[in-house]
């Protein structure tokens, strides 16, 4: 009782920042229309569940599994597949504004900090979006924020079981995904934070040599799992796909640097703010110069992620930079806990506080509320709801099919085979349908296909358009239902196949 009284003001704050954030993650959580990325991996969460040969089958596509078989255990308990991922993405996120608490209170030193740093995480845009999709990006972030937490406790305390869990964190994240490699990559950062002023700094230092490479090494041997597989080599090359291998990198060096490093910096301020950055740059001007090194330890592990990414970039989303800003919030919240502190009067504090929160606020209203207006980066806004990638139609189209079936057989042919959303989005929620039948078809040709005029002759016979919108003109259909994507001039469409008379 002595101990929860003595921290009863934190954990009240904690209590309310999960309320906060659990409310602003669930709200609406299902309003968001399926993505095609969520399709792959909800479908793939589904394939795996039922049928244990396929653990793997993320890998088919070169994506590392555990996202999958976090999502496929969870769907034994919720029966929406879409949400059963996105509630995965919820509570990596948590588990990450949880991480970074720590983080910012032990690099710093301040629980002020640190819990002002869990709130940034829970009003972050960028977090925001994702902690509410079933995608790959919230587990990845989690990953890397402990990731970095106990970097900087093995350097300060140089001890085997933080280099053990350490060890854990790193292989569960390289088989989420190649992005955390960086907590192998940027060991020597952790350097920054090694006390060189003590007298036995030469054996400490070999001790930390040899506890981070005990580290690395379990980081490994989790991902030697995945050699299991005979998809294995798909990894490298679906990376070669995103990034340039070294080998074609290097005849165009900076040919794409400043096109990539221009995007890159777009989409960070459209999701930090220019206000936020502000902040973030003014953490190196004010405050304790002692504390330098723990400030650019940080800064360096926004900067070396995000230059890399600019200088090996080929096919780039805003996504993928996700990761890389977790540490400057920990940055912003530096900043404004000083200059709180440093100012006297009420309102000179809220106005620090709506200088720093103001864009972040209004941009979460709009995706919660209205997110094809989102004020957030284009490229997502059109993935996810405004543009051919989302599912607008998705859920009227499963509707309208699954209450027709129940008249008898159908036949529903959908526009694309692998990674085609409408494809996908029927065998995720039809799949266990006896009454229909179905099939994904790429090309779209300009003659409709002959089998499905005449299995139009005993059935009614549906064909699901999405990347062409429309069918060719001399198809035999007609329109049943058409679907506006957000704001955008995108479209869903279900036509049915008429028989020849």
């Amino acid at each position: 009782m002595d101990i929860i009284s003595k921290h009863s003001k934190l954990i009240l704050f904690f209590v309310g920042l999960s309320v906060l954030y659990f409310i602003t993650r669930l709200y609406n959580i299902t309003e968001l229309p399926l993505f095609t990325d969520e399709a792959i991996y909800t479908r793939w969460s589904q394939i795996a569940r039922f049928d244990a040969a396929w653990r793997f089958i993320s890998l088919t596509d070169g994506k590392q599994p555990s996202f999958v078989w976090l999502d496929m255990a969870l769907m034994r308990f919720v029966s929406d597949p879409l949400l059963a991922g996105r509630l995965v993405s919820v509570a990596s996120g948590f588990l990450g504004m949880v991480g970074i608490f720590f983080l910012a209170k032990g690099i710093f030193k301040s629980k002020k900090t640190g819990l002002l740093t869990s709130f940034i995480y829970a009003v972050f845009p960028f977090t925001l979006v994702y902690d509410r999709m079933a995608l790959y990006e919230s587990l990845v972030a989690t990953t890397i924020i402990w990731g970095i937490l106990f970097h900087v406790l093995l350097v300060r305390k140089i001890r085997l079981d933080i280099a053990l869990i350490l060890g854990f964190i790193i292989g569960f994240g390289v088989l989420t995904k190649s992005s955390a490699f960086f907590l192998i990559y940027l060991f020597p950062l952790s350097l920054l934070l090694f006390d060189f002023k003590q007298k036995n700094r030469v054996l400490q230092l070999a001790k930390w040599a040899g506890l981070a490479a005990l580290s690395t090494a379990i980081g490994y041997g989790f991902y030697s799992v995945l050699r299991l597989s005979p998809f294995f080599h798909i990894i490298e090359e679906k990376n070669g796909l995103f990034v340039y291998p070294f080998n074609e990198w290097i005849n165009h060096p900076f040919e794409f640097f400043q096109g990539n490093w221009n995007g890159l910096m777009d989409w960070l301020i459209g999701y930090s703010t220019i206000p936020f950055l502000i902040i973030v740059i003014l953490s190196f001007v004010i405050g304790r110069k002692k504390l330098l090194k723990e400030k650019l330890f940080l800064l360096l592990w926004f900067f070396v992620p995000f230059v890399a990414l600019a200088l090996f970039g080929r096919i780039l989303y805003p996504r993928f930079i996700l990761f890389m800003t977790i540490p400057l919030l920990v940055l912003g919240a530096y900043s404004i806990i000083y200059m709180i502190d440093k100012v006297a009067k009420n309102y000179q504090k809220v106005i620090i506080l709506l200088f720093a929160f103001g864009l972040m606020l209004r941009s979460d209203y709009y995706i919660l509320t209205d997110f094809a207006r989102a004020p957030i980066p284009k490229a997502d806004t059109d993935q996810f709801i405004n543009a051919w990638p989302a599912g607008g139609g998705v859920r009227e189209i499963v509707a309208f099919l699954d209450q027709e079936s129940k008249k008898g057989k159908i036949y529903v042919a959908t526009e694309g085979t692998f990674g085609s959303l409408p494809t996908y989005a029927t065998e995720i929620y039809l799949d266990m349908n006896k009454n229909i039948e179905k099939r994904g078809i790429w090309p779209t040709t300009p003659q409709i296909p002959e089998d499905l005029v005449e299995k139009a002759e005993t059935m009614r016979v549906f064909y699901v358009f999405n990347d062409s919108q429309s069918p060719p003109p001399a198809y035999p259909v007609k329109l049943i239902a058409k679907y506006q994507k957000g704001i955008g001039d995108s479209y869903m469409s279900l036509y049915e196949v008429l028989p020849n008379r």
